[in-house]
C-alpha cells in the first residue's frame, strides 16, 4: 500500500478506536450514523425495559446512551462508559439535562476495567469495540460481572469477513471469529444466543448473553 494511503488508513483506524481532537468530532458524527443499524438492533435485542438500568459500554458518539434513555424512561438510569475523553465531553455537553437529571452519568473507562460495581445493571450493550481490546477474556469477564442476576449483555460486531475487506482495519484491529467471542462470553459464565442480521455494506452479529 502507498505510504501515503497506509497512514491516513492508520489514522483513521486511531480515531475509529479513540476519537480525538479536531478529527474526532468528524469521527463521532460517522460513528453515530454508522453503527445506527447495529446499536438498534442491540438496544432492541438487549430488551431494556422502563425502569431499568442500562448501559452502553465505548458509546463513541453517543447515539445508544440516547436510545437506552428513551427506553428505560423517567424511573430508569443509563450510564455511559468510555475511553476517549473529548467523546465523554461530548456526551457531557449533549445530555447535560440528563445528567443534572442523575437520569444518566457518563464515566471514563475501558472494557478491561470497568467503573461499575458487581451485579449492578440490566443491561448492557457495546457495539463495535471488541475490535480494540487485547485481553478479550478480561472484557468478558468485566462485562459478565456487572450483570445482575437475569441481566443481558448484547455484543455487536460487524463481520468479520467483511470487516477484512476494509483497508482501515489491517490497523490496530483484531478481527476475531464470532465463534471465538461466544466461547469468551461462555467462559465468562454467561450463556450465548448468536443471530445474524443481513446489512449494507457489512452484515452485523450480535451475542445476546445472560448469566447462567
Amino acid at each position: 500500500m502507498n505510504p501515503v494511503v497506509a497512514r491516513v488508513m492508520s489514522t483513521v483506524a486511531g480515531q475509529l478506536g479513540n476519537p480525538s481532537g479536531f478529527l474526532g468530532k468528524g469521527v463521532a458524527r460517522m460513528l453515530d450514523r454508522g453503527n445506527r443499524f447495529l446499536i438498534d438492533a442491540a438496544v432492541a435485542a438487549s430488551e431494556v425495559a422502563p425502569g431499568e438500568s442500562a448501559a452502553d459500554i465505548g458509546f463513541g458518539g453517543g447515539i445508544g446512551l440516547t436510545l437506552l434513555l428513551d427506553r428505560v424512561g423517567a424511573q430508569g438510569t443509563v450510564t455511559g462508559v468510555e475511553l476517549s475523553r473529548d467523546m465523554l465531553k461530548r456526551a457531557e455537553s449533549r445530555l447535560a439535562q440528563d445528567i443534572s437529571s442523575g437520569r444518566l452519568r457518563v464515566l471514563e473507562g475501558s472494557l478491561t476495567d470497568l467503573p461499575l460495581a458487581d451485579g449492578s445493571l440490566d443491561v448492557v450493550i457495546t457495539a463495535n469495540t471488541l475490535y480494540f481490546v487485547p485481553e478479550l477474556d478480561r472484557a468478558c469477564a468485566e462485562l459478565a460481572r456487572v450483570l445482575r442476576p437475569k441481566g443481558r449483555l448484547v455484543v455487536g460486531v460487524g463481520d468479520p469477513d467483511a470487516m477484512a475487506k476494509m483497508p482501515f482495519t489491517q490497523y490496530g484491529f483484531t478481527l476475531r471469529p464470532v465463534t471465538e467471542l461466544a466461547a469468551a462470553l461462555e467462559q465468562a459464565g454467561l450463556v450465548v444466543e448468536q443471530r445474524r442480521l443481513e446489512h449494507r455494506p457489512i452484515p452485523v452479529h450480535l451475542l445476546i448473553a445472560r448469566p447462567e
